[in-house]
């Protein structure tokens, strides 16, 4: 029935249980090796069944406002210091307040954008294997690869290439030379311009003698990505402690998610990044969900605001990603897209509102929080959505949600 070292009987009463699969597989784990008889595991459940629904929420309560509440609150004692060290010194990441409204606001890109590399085991725990990775993620450009000079009486551009660099950041490269006829090419075809390269010196030169033209290839040349992700200026590599033992981990200011999960040695199911759309792209809706979910969650801990439960997280990242893309939590996103008029007129840019609605021929069915509060009726929440009445002498009580 299943591969957990339970017998028959307490696999049937941990079935047969009203729990989500998550509790259920909490339980096996509990029970698991433990010979318990079928009594003693079912004093178990029971007490698992009995405090699972103590957690849950109560029929029409107003989880919606509560959340609200609950990281709003906490929220108006966040710092406004936005940036701290992500793992390493090196390395300054938004966060604090600022980050959360990028959170909620689901700015397409983050002030600070980073990943978090993971490495696979031969990698992970092998410094240079680890740095072969690094000068795979991390974008190289000519001035890290040499001298750049300009020739104006010969009307060329000089590149000195620096053989120990080279040698460095193409690690598998047997001869220096042989990655300068390489970045040679690049040049050639980035610039449209015709080189000659002598051992590790590469020139050219604009097609008709010009100054300005010679000027402005060498601050071209300057963009050009020879390896790595155009997007990741640094990567910072540090060894840290993790449930397998000690690993080195890479840290990068600028975030190419796709493209880094493409890098031989990275452990793409490890690895993450703090653009949440990104992470929507790459691995779909239920990944940026947990995205958000995470990225919250570590943004008040980190102002240690460890209080607030996941709970109301896990609301603000369902309402977000509920259409199955990711939403902002603001007018031009889920408070801008509601149906009542009310409610949208409420939030922002009210007369606009009023006035498009006007037009349209909106009709407002007052069946939300906002709305009810504004026209002054009881909201359908709570006590607000029982109806009571009296026939023949006797007291009938009913829930009948849109009841007059």
């Amino acid at each position: 029935m299943t591969d957990y070292d339970v017998s028959e009987d307490v696999a049937a009463l941990v079935e047969d249980a009203d729990l989500p699969r998550r509790l259920k597989d909490n339980l096996y784990e509990a029970l698991e090796g433990r010979d318990a008889t079928a009594e003693e595991a079912d004093e178990v459940i029971q007490a698992t069944v009995a405090e699972y629904r103590e957690t849950r929420v109560d029929p029409l309560d107003p989880v919606g406002t509560v959340s609200a509440q609950s990281i709003g609150e906490p929220g108006t004692q966040m710092t406004m210091n936005t940036f701290h060290y992500a793992g390493v010194a090196e390395i300054d990441v938004t966060q604090g307040l600022p980050r959360l409204i990028e959170l909620v606001d689901a700015r397409k890109e983050p002030d600070t954008p980073m990943m978090t590399v993971h490495l696979d085991e031969e990698y992970a725990a092998d410094r240079e294997k680890a740095h072969e990775v690094v000068w795979n993620i991390e974008a190289t450009k000519i001035l890290q690869l040499g001298d750049v000079s300009t020739n104006v009486a010969d009307m060329v551009v000089q590149v000195a290439l620096n053989e120990e660099t080279l040698m460095e950041r193409w690690p598998t490269a047997e001869d220096p030379v042989a990655v300068a006829e390489e970045i040679a090419e690049t040049i050639e075809a980035e610039l449209g311009v015709e080189t000659t390269q002598r051992d590790l010196v590469v020139q050219f030169g604009p097609e008709q003698p010009s100054y300005r033209d010679l000027l402005q290839l060498v601050e071209e040349l300057r963009e050009i990505v020879f390896k790595g992700i155009e997007e990741v200026s640094r990567v910072v590599i540090r060894k840290e402690e993790t449930e397998d033992g000690e690993e080195f981990v890479l840290y990068t200011e600028g975030s190419a998610f796709g493209d880094a999960l493409d890098i031989e040695g990275v452990d793409a199911s490890r690895t993450t990044c703090n653009n949440i759309h990104e992470i929507y792209r790459n691995l779909g809706v239920e990944a940026a969900r947990e995205a958000i979910i995470e990225e919250t969650m570590n943004t008040l801990e980190e102002q240690g605001l460890d209080d607030v439960n996941i709970r109301h997280l896990m609301l603000v990242a369902d309402i977000m990603t509920n259409e199955g893309t990711i939403e902002s939590i603001g007018r031009h996103g889920i408070s801008g897209s509601k149906d009542s008029v009310l409610a949208r007129a409420a939030f922002e840019v009210t007369v606009s509102h009023l006035l498009d609605a006007a037009i349209h021929g909106e009709v407002d069915d007052l069946n939300g929080v906002t709305e009810n509060v504004i026209v002054g009726k009881p909201i359908k929440l709570g006590t607000g959505d029982v109806d009571l009445r009296m026939a023949s002498g006797e007291r009938e009580t009913g829930s009948e949600s849109g009841a007059d």
